[in-house]
Parts: structure tokens; sequence; C-alpha cells
């Protein structure tokens, strides 16, 4: 005879089936580590600006700080990682959402510096600021979700 234990669940070998707070803590712990370089590549990125001649200097002569750059590349990465855990408990496609919610975001992020006032040097250094904390933290999230996706049988 047969008993309806013996079909209770079964998964395809491959199958990744991991605690729901283990995949959370994985993902946020590669996002910061991802957000710490992100915040270095692109405060390196705005020196090296500096150095061949983008002032930072926006609207009325406010000049934008290194620190400054570092602190909002920070924040807006861990927007991203917040984005991500969201699409990691709420997708059932949370990699494909992540990279088209996060490239659409950084086409939108790349209005404002063309609005700032400055000199066309600076403007590009911002415009170029904008893509490289996306070019580090898109591709790191995405292949972390990617891995810790549950595939069903």
């Amino acid at each position: 005879m047969n008993s309806t234990k013996e079909t209770a669940a079964v998964t395809h070998p491959g199958t990744v089936r991991t605690g729901h707070p283990h995949r959370f803590r994985r993902l946020v712990g590669t996002g910061f580590l991802a957000t710490f370089a992100a915040a270095a590549a692109t405060t390196l990125a705005a020196a090296l600006a500096r150095a061949v001649g983008a002032d930072f200097e926006v609207h009325g002569g406010e000049t934008i700080p290194l620190s400054g750059i570092a602190v909002v590349t920070g924040f807006f990465s861990a927007v991203g990682i917040v984005i991500a855990a969201a699409l990691l408990r709420l997708s059932a496609r949370p990699a494909e959402r992540f990279v088209w919610t996060a490239m659409s975001l950084t086409a939108v992020s790349l209005v404002p510096p063309l609005l700032a006032g400055a000199t066309t040097a600076t403007t590009t250094a911002l415009v170029g600021l904008h893509l490289v904390p996306a070019a580090v933290m898109i591709p790191v999230l995405a292949r972390s979700l990617a891995s810790e996706r549950i595939d069903g049988p």
C-alpha cells in the first residue's frame, strides 16, 4: 500500500534549499562588501577626475567634497541592498527584476548631473561617477541573487 508520507518532499539533486535568514545574511554581507568596494572605487575615480581638472563645483559655487561622494555612494548602495533583499523575498526571479530596477534607477540618476550647472569636465565626471558604483553593485548583487534562487521540482 502507498502511504501519503512517501510523497512528502522531492527535490532535484541540484536544488539549492537554504533557510531564508541564511540567504538574506549572505546577500546583505556580499552587498556590504560591494558597497565598500563601490565607495572606494568611486572616491578614487573622483580624486582622479579632480586631478585632471574637474572642480566638482555646482550651483552657486558649492564644491562637492570627496567625502560627500563616498557617503552618497555608500547610502545609495545600501538602498540597492534593500531593494535586492526585498526582491529576494518577494520575487520569483529576483536577479532579473533587480537588474531591470537597478539599471532604470541608474539611468534616472544620470539626469541631475546634467542639471547641476557645472562645467563640462565636472558634468562628465559626475555622470561617470554615477556609473562606477553601478558597475560594481549591480553585477555583484545580481550574481548573489541568482545563486540564492530556489528551483522548484
